[in-house]
């Protein structure tokens, strides 16, 4: 990787709960001197912040800024959201391998990826096997450094799209948090988006790995 004194980082999937939490931690972090985020719509700007918009369908496979020092990714969706299990599969798997991609190409050596607890190429679950696939096929990429955070019940507060199972799941947790195992326990997004920002931030060499119950959990 290339020493700077600050690092470039690159964040998908900016518009979503975990993606804006990550936005807002990097650029409150001394060792973040610029983020590039890439949305559909556009965000507030700082003067640290590009965001280019693009269509997700059609990147540009040759733009700047895929050169960072690090990729970290919040892209995803819901079955009912995408409305068929293609739909769903092209945003959790295929655009984010197609960024991935494009990102290793432009010499971005590290990649951050905001995956699921249960993630299995092989699980008969179709949500966790995509995520397993994906996980699996960025490894193969090349990065010399990539990391799976997997995230228990996401808790961020009121989402703009309202969704009945995650919100009845996100009620029982909260009550019954004290006889929910770590592991299983809802996490909060900005938890998830701390921890992703500081594996980016200091990298470990190969695959890493960090379940629901090693994310820190902060109190809401």
């Amino acid at each position: 990787m290339t020493e700077r004194s600050t690092k470039t980082l690159l964040i998908l999937g900016g518009t979503g709960l975990v993606g804006s939490n990550l936005i807002e931690e990097a650029l409150a972090n001394p060792l973040v001197g610029r983020v590039i985020a890439p949305t559909r719509r556009p965000l507030v700007i700082s003067d640290r912040l590009l965001n280019p918009l693009v269509d997700f369908d059609q990147l540009p496979a040759d733009a700047p800024w895929w050169q960072a020092d690090a990729v970290l990714c919040a892209l995803g969706t819901t079955r009912s959201q995408a409305g068929s299990r293609a739909r769903f599969r092209r945003v959790d798997h295929d655009y984010v391998l197609q960024a991935a991609t494009y990102a290793r190409q432009a010499g971005t050596p590290v990649f951050v990826f905001n995956s699921s607890m249960g993630a299995n190429p092989d699980s008969r679950s179709f949500y966790l096997r995509t995520k397993g696939q994906t996980e699996k096929d960025l490894e193969a990429l090349g990065f010399s450094s990539v990391t799976h955070v997997r995230p228990s019940l996401l808790d961020g507060g009121a989402r703009p799209d309202f969704r009945l199972a995650e919100s009845i799941g996100l009620w029982l947790a909260r009550r019954l948090e004290p006889l929910i195992p770590p592991r299983y326990q809802a996490v909060l997004t900005r938890d998830v988006a701390a921890t992703m920002l500081a594996a980016a931030l200091k990298p470990e060499p190969g695959t890493t790995v960090i379940e629901s119950d090693s994310i820190e959990r902060h109190t809401p």
